[in-house]
């Protein structure tokens, strides 16, 4: 999901630099809410490790 994220903010980046700026919105909305999606994902996986390692 990060990959996709950076991908998203380099097209955004690339197509900002052309001129396409409704593109480079676009793409860099999505950017933000796959980056948001990965935070809270990976923030969710460190609790359930501490949580499984905090029972042992």
């Amino acid at each position: 999901m990060l990959k996709w994220a950076i991908i998203f903010a380099i097209v955004s980046l690339i197509t900002g630099w052309l001129g396409f700026g409704g593109v480079s919105g676009a793409t860099a909305t999505i950017a933000k809410i796959l980056f948001a999606c990965f935070v809270i994902l990976f923030l969710l996986a460190i609790l359930a490790v501490v949580g499984v390692f905090h029972i042992l």
